[in-house]
């Protein structure tokens, strides 16, 4: 499948910040599931910085705008070739060890009812098996419901509330699993679903660590595996630390944000 991506996101401030400097995650890696055939990235009166791969093998790109400043547009426009892989990861160049993926973050932390939910999956049989089950027990333990939960929600917040959105099936699932013992990290990316579908912001989803197999991918919210309708992004311990735009304003203003992402599939 040919997907194609139009990702837009507004920053718009209210009094002019001095200057602005951003950290990108919006380079998709070559890998066995995806192959980037052609994507830009643009920011209003941006000036591009270094560029590197990360331990995760991420590209990581950086930008400063200059002030005064009233409001930047970063805009990713590109098309990806995708195939299924099972949601298994292949072919991705990384450093980082998967142990340092057991490490829990504020929002990824299980409290009783997270530590009771991963036992639920049992430790007994095959990583890749727990691992589905996992993924199933936060499906149905957090249905999906937009508009319900914020930012900072925490893993533990959702699953208490039995309501979220794709990041905190993600931070859930990121939670039990690493409670079963098994490393997990948040993914960020995008979802092809019906054609002319406009979404509010990108997807997220989560892998978990199967010895002998690699990264295995679970969207919980769709209670599947990453698929061909899927490009990945970036990764990180959580949905911060995976953030495709991270940065500062400097400044005393209130700073609104604006995303419209758009996935469309091409006849080949």
């Amino acid at each position: 499948m040919i997907l194609t991506v139009d990702h837009v996101t507004c920053y718009r401030y209210n009094r002019p910040a001095r200057a602005l400097v951003q950290s990108h995650r919006l380079m998709p890696s070559n890998c066995a599931g995806q192959r980037v055939l052609n994507w830009t990235v643009t920011v209003t009166d941006g000036i591009a910085g270094g560029t590197f791969r990360d331990g995760a093998g991420d590209w990581i790109q950086g930008w400063t705008v200059p002030g005064p400043v009233s409001e930047v547009t970063v805009a990713v426009r590109g098309a990806v070739e995708t195939s299924d892989q099972a949601g298994v990861l292949r072919g991705h160049r990384e450093l980082t060890p998967p142990d340092c993926y057991l490490r829990s973050t504020p929002v990824t932390r299980a409290d009783a009812a997270l530590t009771a939910l991963a036992a639920e999956a049992g430790g007994a049989g095959e990583a890749l098996d727990r691992a589905h089950r996992l993924a199933d027990l936060v499906a149905e333990a957090i249905a999906y419901e937009p508009g319900v939960t914020e930012a900072h929600t925490t893993a533990a917040e959702a699953l208490k509330l039995g309501r979220g959105v794709c990041q905190d099936h993600a931070h859930a699932l990121i939670a039990v699993a690493r409670a079963a013992g098994l490393p997990a990290r948040y993914v960020s990316g995008y979802l092809f679903t019906e054609a002319g579908r406009d979404h509010e912001a990108a997807h997220a989803w989560a892998e978990v660590w199967v010895h002998g197999l690699g990264w295995v991918g679970f969207d919980a919210a769709n209670r599947c595996c990453p698929d061909d309708r899927y490009i990945r992004l970036g990764s990180g311990l959580d949905a911060a630390d995976a953030a495709p735009i991270r940065g500062i304003a400097r400044g005393h203003g209130i700073e609104r944000l604006e995303v419209q992402v758009a996935v469309q599939a091409v006849q080949q």
